[in-house]
């Protein structure tokens, strides 16, 4: 049925998808949500500096 060359491309193109799925479920999962929130929060407290110190100034 497949000659041994033909079952190794299937192994690595096998390979290949199962790392790029479980990748992507990562980064839309927890990489991209927790740089995306974090950049938020992040401009908010300078926001909230910035205004603290045009206050006291």
């Amino acid at each position: 049925m497949f000659e041994f060359d033909q079952y190794l491309g299937f192994l690595a193109f096998m390979t290949i998808l199962t790392i790029g799925f479980w990748l992507m479920i990562f980064l839309l999962t927890f990489a991209i949500p927790y740089w995306v929130f974090g950049s938020a929060i992040e401009s908010i407290k300078e926001k909230i500096a910035a205004k603290k110190a045009k206050n006291e100034s």
